[in-house]
């Protein structure tokens, strides 16, 4: 009997075939796209097109019928689910500080951390910043970076500062690559990114000339070993625990218009649910509650 059970299985994967449209944020896209690789080897007739451009491009991909699925990495909006928008959650990460390893305050922030009020006069206020204002020896001018892009990762950072991401100052990059090599060429830089590009994928330290600043929470001076970012592990650990806030941490989600008519897209993301999930933490992720998980697949089913 479970040879016969293996070999309907086997059939059945040989006989899905189509193409999957999947564009949006770029928090998610490593993820997917690790997905879509072993997702297409266990299926070979299946062809699955996955680019990045921002939580908005993914949603108005969704809802314009460009796409299958959209990556989405904010909430979504009312009245985007009046336009049919159904939101699938799959995995969770963060927005993260990073400044220039090089910068006048890099050390002391390490070991500080940066409270809520201080990154919001970061990105928020009118004055004028020096690396003075975060324990630095010196008035050299702090130089900010933001996105250019409508996206999840300013919208989520904006959020936790109590505002949203048009109000946000700073010199504006396309995409987190964009930020992560702004703040890196910069010495006096400073900006946020989503959680896997701040980080090497293969040594999980933070990527080569930059720093991951950790958010004081408890507004104590100081960053205490659960809220430490100073390894990719070391972060997810905060987030999973619900250590680091939530925002900048959020759920991350496959976003449909009404119904997923195409059944190869259907099948993705059924997958992406039980058996993707073992990808999740290897990819820098954290995975979501089981429940959360099972009331996805319902969502799906409907």
């Amino acid at each position: 009997m479970a040879m016969c059970a293996c070999r309907r299985i086997s059939t059945e994967r040989s006989e899905l075939r189509g193409t999957v449209k999947i564009s949006g944020a770029w928090a998610l896209y490593p993820l997917v796209v690790a997905w879509s690789e072993q997702f297409q080897r266990q299926h070979p007739s299946v062809r699955i097109d996955v680019s990045a451009g921002g939580a908005g491009k993914g949603m108005a991909d969704t809802l314009a019928g460009v796409v299958d699925l959209g990556m989405v990495s904010r909430e979504i909006a009312q009245e985007e689910v009046s336009r049919g928008a159904r939101a699938i959650p799959v995995a969770k990460d963060a927005v993260v500080c990073i400044v220039n390893a090089a910068c006048p305050a890099g050390q002391i922030l390490l070991t500080q951390g940066l409270t809520r009020s201080q990154l919001h006069a970061v990105w928020l206020g009118k004055e004028a910043l020096s690396w003075r204002m975060f324990g630095a020896t010196t008035d050299v001018p702090v130089n900010v970076y933001t996105r250019s892009d409508a996206a999840g990762a300013p919208e989520t950072w904006a959020l936790y500062l109590g505002a949203r991401q048009e109000q946000l100052r700073g010199t504006g990059v396309y995409g987190d690559p964009g930020v992560v090599e702004a703040v890196r060429q910069d010495a006096n830089g400073i900006g946020y990114c989503n959680l896997n590009f701040a980080y090497d994928p293969s040594s999980g330290n933070p990527v080569n000339g930059i720093l991951v600043i950790a958010i004081d929470a408890n507004e104590n001076g100081c960053v205490d070993a659960e809220e430490s970012l100073l390894t990719r592990t070391s972060a997810q650990r905060a987030i999973a625990l619900n250590i680091y806030p939530s925002p900048p941490a959020r759920p991350l989600y496959l976003v449909a218009k009404d119904r997923i008519t195409n059944p190869v897209a259907a099948a993705f993301v059924r997958w992406a649910l039980t058996e993707g999930q073992k990808l999740v933490e290897p990819c820098g992720y954290i995975p979501l509650p089981d429940s959360i998980l099972t009331n996805a697949l319902l969502t799906l089913s409907q």
